[in-house]
Parts: structure tokens; C-alpha cells; sequence
């Protein structure tokens, strides 16, 4: 037989779970042509970071393993999203950086997702979704791997 808490924990990651399901879904649909959520999410950190980042530390950021961020870098470098380039100091390394293109596709990515997920702060309220983030936040660093 579960506990009160064990049946708390269950009911939070379920609603959490099914909550990530249907954003990506709702996000998924309005994203321009030939773009992923995880090129939105990429090209957004990039463009965010403001400079280069290996393949190692973006796989790092997104918890992800080398081969399937190499997998998304090369179709965003495919797309002419970004530049990648080889580390001059060691052969072995490369850095990538968004492009103009990238940039330009990032921003039409977030004119056509901030409607979709600013109506749905607007059906839940602005205080209630404030309210809610340093829960979110707090939830996200307990779950974050120690050394991220």
C-alpha cells in the first residue's frame, strides 16, 4: 500500500508529465516550417548565451548525449541556422554559434509560440502563474544532475 506521499509524488509527476506532452504539442504546431522544438530550444539558448558553445556543453545543457545533439546541430547547420567551426587550438574540438539565419528563424519561431503560451497564462492569470515558477524552479534544480 502507498503512502499519502508516495500518492502526492505520483499525482505531481503525472500532472507534470502530461503538462510537458501538451506544451510540446501546442508549441510544436505553430513552429515555422522544417523547425523542431529541440532546434527552437537550441537556437533560443544560442541566441541567449550570446556566444559559442561546444556540442559537449550544449548536449550538457539540454541532458542530452553527444550523438543526438550532433544529430540536431547537423540539421540546424543543414537549415543555415548555425556556423560551426573547429577550435583552432585543438583540432579535435568545434564551437557553434547561432547564425543570422538562425537568429531570423529563432525570432519567427517565438513571434508564432508567445501568442499559444501567452493565452494560456492569460486563462490562468499572471499571479497565479508567478506564483507557481519558484515551485517549478525549485522542482527543476532538485532533478538537475549534481555538477550542472
Amino acid at each position: 500500500m502507498t503512502s499519502a506521499a508516495d500518492d502526492l509524488a505520483v499525482t505531481l509527476f503525472s500532472e507534470i508529465l502530461m503538462v510537458d506532452q501538451l506544451a510540446r504539442a501546442s508549441v510544436g504546431r505553430v513552429l515555422p516550417r522544417g523547425m523542431e522544438l529541440s532546434h527552437f530550444s537550441v537556437l533560443n539558448h544560442l541566441a541567449h548565451s550570446g556566444g559559442e558553445k561546444t556540442p559537449a556543453q550544449l548536449a550538457r545543457t539540454f541532458h542530452l548525449t553527444r550523438g543526438a545533439m550532433t544529430n540536431t546541430l547537423s540539421k540546424l547547420e543543414a537549415a543555415g541556422w548555425i556556423h560551426v567551426r573547429p577550435d583552432w587550438d585543438d583540432a579535435r574540438r568545434k564551437f557553434v554559434a547561432v547564425s543570422p539565419a538562425g537568429l531570423a528563424a529563432r525570432n519567427d519561431a517565438l513571434s508564432v509560440i508567445t501568442p499559444v503560451i501567452g493565452a494560456v497564462v492569460g486563462r490562468i492569470g499572471p499571479d497565479k502563474v508567478r506564483s507557481v515558477l519558484p515551485i517549478l524552479r525549485e522542482l527543476r534544480l532538485s532533478l538537475t544532475p549534481t555538477g550542472d
